[in-house]
């Protein structure tokens, strides 16, 4: 059996594709530090600790299990921490990224399908995004996946690497299974700080401003479930394997849900209220963040398998009821 690298397989994402990535009949090989990533989610493979800027650990996993190509996840990911502590998101995001791909280079590995984020285009110029639009993060986070594609495109140019940056908006759910899902530390993500509000487990959910130019005056945002994303890293995989070029896809399903309508759906899914709070917009907040995922679906073949929103919150309030709560689904 052939073997993925998979950098940050413990984690959210990570995770899934290395479920993707066994079904399909490949065999994920997780490296990862830990730092957020659980090793009870590394259920397909090998684990082999270790963080991406350690060119000497790196050299040992690539000698030991030869990788056919990689799908690097493992990032600094959190926009609020980028802003207090640059340096750490660049040395890990960008220095650790280069030390990864100069040892693809030395083992003759030379597909990565790398995690990305529509955080690259900053403040949209024109709705729905496409893959077309301006490049303008402003966060050092969405600056710091932008370099990394910028090496992407230079390692393609000066050693052949075929690579594949997967700009995705909104992940969200669970493995429909239960085998996977969200569990973060420090979690900012809306689906599951509304999930885990209405069960009691953390604050009143904030809901930064109710004024903004939209139908009911809360934020729009393309969410995409993260099963699905995970197929359409293999499938991402498996078009630059068959010889085809580079790729830079945005991911979503090109419709955006309110945070108000996010709130409905799981207070429709738990039976509980969410206690929430309003509070001041944040700074560079867009009011509305849809992709355009046409290129992809064309590209790719394959159309979302959960496109609704009530399947995104339903999976993820599953995974948490188990994981949290000790219920049993």
């Amino acid at each position: 059996m052939d073997t993925v690298l998979v950098t940050g397989g413990a984690g959210f994402v990570g995770s899934h594709a290395c479920k993707a990535l066994a079904a399909a009949g490949w065999q994920p090989i997780v490296y990862d530090d830990l730092s957020t990533g659980h090793a009870d989610l590394v259920r397909w493979g090998p684990l082999e600790p270790g963080d991406i800027g350690d060119a000497a650990a790196l050299d040992a996993v690539f000698a030991r299990h030869r990788p056919a190509a990689v799908m690097h996840f493992a990032a600094s990911s959190l926009v609020g921490a980028s802003m207090t502590d640059p340096a750490a998101t660049y040395r890990h995001n960008v220095a650790g990224t280069l030390t990864l791909l100069e040892t693809m280079v030395r083992h003759g590995v030379s597909v990565l399908v790398f995690s990305s984020t529509c955080a690259t285009y900053g403040l949209p110029t024109s709705l729905p995004v496409t893959e077309d639009c301006p490049l303008q993060p402003i966060s050092p986070y969405g600056s710091s996946k932008m370099m990394v594609e910028r090496l992407l495109a230079d390692f393609h140019a000066a050693y052949g690497l075929g690579f594949a940056a997967l700009r995705y908006f909104n992940a969200a759910g669970a493995d429909p299974d239960g085998e996977c899902g969200e569990d973060h530390a420090d979690e900012t993500h809306l689906i599951p700080r509304a999930l885990m509000a209405a069960a009691g487990l953390g604050p009143r959910l904030e809901v930064y401003g109710d004024d903004w130019p939209t139908p009911d005056g809360t934020c729009l945002r393309d969410y995409v479930h993260v099963s699905d994303l995970a197929r359409w890293h293999v499938a991402a995989l498996e078009h630059l394997l068959a010889g085809h070029g580079p790729l830079t896809l945005n991911l979503g399903t090109g419709r955006g849900w309110s945070v108000r309508e996010v709130v409905a759906a799981v207070e429709r899914t738990t039976g509980r209220l969410v206690p929430l709070r309003v509070a001041a917009r944040r700074p560079g907040d867009p009011p509305v963040l849809v992709a355009d995922p046409t290129r992809a679906l064309r590209v790719l073949g394959l159309a979302p398998r959960q496109p609704s929103l009530d399947d995104m919150v339903g999976t993820a309030w599953r995974w948490l009821a188990r994981r949290r709560l000790g219920h049993r689904h």
